[in-house]
């Protein structure tokens, strides 16, 4: 039995690397070629017309070779695909440091910001989604619904600004942007300043985060609440708490981790025009100054980067599905 159970999890594993690698191979083309497709020319947003137009032919083609504009598009994207699979990266072309090192530094920025703005939109929507599952058609169901589609149409960077105009500018209880304080190194902030210039933007991605899961969440109680089972338990008499406890919990879990290891996406895509209202430097911010920049190493990197994530957070939901559901696990072994 055990060697069975090795060998589904060697081809689970297999299937899902394989999985993960046309994913990556299939994101790559599509950026690579979105990139230069843009009609952004790379000399002209770094360089600057009036500057550009002062150099000489040679210092052009300098650049020109520099930046990989005299090679053929498709001979650029085996180069930086055969280097990427050696381990190396490249080389940012804005920032003239390795991609790797520049993701890791900004990744650890924006870390913390996309873990609680995660957590907020998990935790808040699944208890509200439940909430307004067991109210159905109250004034508490009203509210919650008519929040969430409020929420779900409002734009992030919206959002965003009106969160910076009333708090830090009108009110001054936060800080007005930037992820730590103006004039201090970064070595020296402690994590609670960290943690003070991370409220708004995260709080900013949770908010506008909740609306999918509660509605969702809401869909499934109700479902749950109208199903034989619980009606059976109801006439024997037990009480609204006990059948959401012993029944809402265990059905409507399933569900809902899926969609909020699914928001993974939604957060990631949200927080780069968060990072940019709030002057956040995140991963999201230099997504926009690789792209506006046209710098190609460093706009791949985060690319893969950033959906190699969204498939270990599915993967994980994967993986999780059985020890919630026991049903899984039979069924896998059949």
């Amino acid at each position: 039995m055990n060697k069975k159970l090795k060998l589904r999890t060697v081809k689970w594993i297999g299937k899902n690397l394989i999985r993960m690698f046309l994913l990556l191979t299939a994101v790559s083309i599509v950026t690579f070629v979105l990139v230069n497709r843009s009609p952004l020319n790379p000399l002209q947003e770094n360089v600057g017309q009036t500057l550009l137009g002062s150099m000489s032919a040679e210092q052009i083609e300098k650049l020109e070779t520099y930046w990989g504009m005299k090679e053929p598009p498709v001979q650029r994207y085996l180069n930086w695909a055969r280097d990427f699979l050696r381990g190396d990266m490249g080389v940012s072309l804005l920032y003239r440091q390795p991609v790797s090192h520049v993701i890791a530094v900004k990744l650890s920025n924006s870390f913390l910001l996309l873990l609680i703005a995660w957590l907020l939109s998990g935790i808040f929507g699944f208890f509200l989604g439940i909430l307004a599952g067991i109210f159905r058609g109250t004034w508490i169901d009203r509210i919650i619904r008519g929040y969430s589609v409020l929420i779900a149409s409002t734009p992030a960077f919206w959002l965003a600004l009106l969160f910076l105009l009333v708090f830090a500018v009108w009110l001054k209880v936060l800080p007005i942007g930037f992820s730590v304080p103006i004039g201090v190194e970064a070595t020296g902030v402690t994590v609670l300043e960290r943690l003070r210039h991370a409220i708004l933007p995260a709080v900013t991605l949770g908010i506008t985060g909740i609306s999918n899961i509660t509605l969702h969440t809401r869909e499934k109680m109700i479902d749950v609440l109208e199903s034989d089972y619980v009606l059976f338990a109801k006439a024997r008499g037990e009480r609204m708490r006990t059948i959401v406890v012993r029944h809402g919990f265990r059905n409507i879990l399933l569900p809902a981790m899926t969609l909020q290891f699914a928001a993974i996406s939604e957060i990631i895509g949200g927080s780069v025009l968060v990072e940019q209202v709030f002057s956040y430097p995140g991963l999201g911010q230099a997504a926009v100054t690789a792209g506006m920049g046209s710098d190609v190493p460093l706009l791949m990197g985060i690319t893969i980067v950033t959906a190699a994530i969204v498939f270990l957070g599915n993967s994980i939901a994967n993986i999780l599905y059985g020890f919630i559901d026991p049903r899984m696990r039979e069924g896998e072994r059949r």
